[in-house]
């Protein structure tokens, strides 16, 4: 007992950073010399013993990269069908709002139990987590359901309430209904990608997406262009490559969290919907799922305003906005590491280490999004051409990708910001900064501009305006958190 006894002492130490006599090990278990497992109750995992630093770091990293595999999903599909057809570009590009906010709500909801399943563990509740989990697994079926009626029965009357142009339309609609239709394949990978983040498990997440991106590399075009005996199938071809990664890389996820993931024991038999659990995942989670889906209604109305000046206009916007996606998902990635960091020491009322987390991820998400900058400024043209970019479109695109990336500068501390706040349950003030942002922001400068310029230039400038207004909001929000519910946890610890 004793020893026990020193180890946690060890572990509760604001100043300590190693234990004397036992180690971590890769299943984020705590074990004696003697290689025995101690008791459940008296696990620590790496979240409330590593170095911030190295910490955020291998949580962060494997999540970063993962994150730029999947935004590969919808660059790879958009390169690809710009050399089957630029209305084939345009049509993704109209399409992209629906799959964005698919994205969102299996995504947005995982956020939601992953910040609990964190906190619980932080805790020592493992019952708890377990049930968390089990709810999560049953709201993304949910959402599921919800895409799945939209394929069935919407697609086609969403692209046409953007274009009459009929093979834009045609092209969007068979797009769309098979990734809604099929839309279980991202449920199942976001579900058991997020639990296994929660864990900090993080290399096995990256496993899977690395995994899911390749297949869909190398599917699209043998679908889309009807290679190695496939029927050519065009933009069809290109939303089932993107399933089939999907489908493929959430079964391994799932593999994964059997196998390889000792916190969870995840059964669903006696299964029973759990209002009050149900109640604070959403809490966390809508305000996560409006985020991205006031991103799809910007999108929307955006291509709305595009439309007006040319589909060239929405093939650039388009271009651009796959490309601006590699450049946030770093970021995203960084906060998918740093979430489940800052909810396990808010259960474990450590608020040293949730600050010198908060500082960290607020250093490394600006460096990231300052150097994408300098890309995006320096080879506008290049990029462009990533995507088979005509003459036209490149006159029309490379001062767009100059305006809008200057966005960048700001963009790395606000969407940081939204990590914490999510990590603390606060995820309405992510969603208050959002909407700011994307919808009483960015719509109305875009389309007054637009209307003042008389040019297309002017919807390109709103995106820098938007990010100004993005981190004064940030900043008074991230002060009141600190206020509110850090700087009680000092008091406590003082005390």
């Amino acid at each position: 007992m004793k020893e026990k006894d020193s180890v946690i002492d060890n572990v509760k130490s604001a100043d300590s950073r190693k234990t004397s006599d036992k180690k971590i090990i890769s299943d984020n278990k705590t074990m004696s010399d003697t290689g025995k497992p101690s008791a459940g109750e008296n696990r620590e995992n790496k979240m409330g013993v590593m170095s911030e630093g190295k910490l955020l770091m291998s949580m962060s990293l494997p999540m970063i990269i993962s994150m730029l595999f999947q935004a590969m999903y919808n660059v790879v599909d958009s390169v690809f069908v710009s050399r089957f057809s630029m209305d084939g570009l345009t049509a993704v590009s109209t399409a992209f709002p629906i799959q964005n906010l698919m994205i969102g709500v299996f995504s947005g909801l995982g956020v939601g139990f992953n910040a609990f399943i964190s906190k619980a563990l932080g805790e020592k509740k493992f019952d708890r987590a377990n049930e968390v989990a089990r709810q999560g697994i049953f709201l993304e079926a949910i959402g599921y359901v919800i895409f799945l009626i939209i394929g069935l029965f919407f697609a086609k009357s969403f692209m046409m309430s953007q274009t009459d142009d009929a093979q834009v339309i045609q092209y969007g609609t068979e797009y769309l209904e098979v990734c809604c239709c099929c839309a279980f394949g991202i449920a199942f990978q976001m579900t058991f990608e997020r639990l296994l983040q929660s864990t900090g498990r993080t290399m096995y997440s990256m496993i899977t997406q690395i995994l899911g991106a390749v297949i869909n590399l190398i599917l699209d075009p043998i679908m889309i262009f009807g290679l190695l005996g496939c029927p050519r199938m065009g933009v069809k071809g290109a939303a089932i490559a993107t399933v089939c990664g999907q489908c493929i890389a959430g079964t391994l996820a799932m593999i994964f969290n059997i196998k390889n993931n000792p916190d969870l024991h995840i059964t669903l038999r006696k299964f029973r919907p759990h209002g009050e659990i149900i109640g604070k995942i959403l809490g966390v989670g809508v305000p996560s799922v409006i985020m991205v889906a006031i991103g799809s209604v910007m999108n929307y109305f955006l291509n709305l305003i595009l439309f007006s000046f040319s589909k060239l206009a929405v093939a650039v916007f388009g271009a651009y906005f796959k490309v601006q996606s590699m450049a946030f998902m770093p970021v995203f990635g960084l906060n998918n590491g740093m979430i489940p960091i800052i909810s396990y020491n808010y259960g474990a009322q450590r608020p040293d280490r949730m600050k010198r987390t908060m500082k960290l991820g607020v250093m490394v998400g600006c460096s990231i999004m300052l150097f994408c900058l300098v890309i995006m400024q320096a080879f506008p043209g290049q990029i462009l051409k990533i995507f088979d970019a005509t003459d036209d479109m490149l006159s029309m695109g490379i001062p767009a990708v100059r305006i809008m990336s200057t966005a960048f500068i700001f963009a790395g501390f606000s969407v940081t910001c939204s990590g914490m706040f999510q990590a603390v349950g606060k995820g309405v003030y992510s969603m208050i900064v959002s909407m700011a942002r994307q919808l009483f922001v960015i719509l109305p400068v875009a389309y007054f501009l637009s209307k003042a310029m008389n040019s297309v230039n002017g919807v390109w400038t709103a995106f820098p305006i938007a990010e100004i207004f993005s981190v004064i909001i940030s900043t008074f929000l991230l002060l009141r958190v600190y206020k509110k519910i850090v700087k009680p946890l000092e008091r406590g610890q003082i005390e």
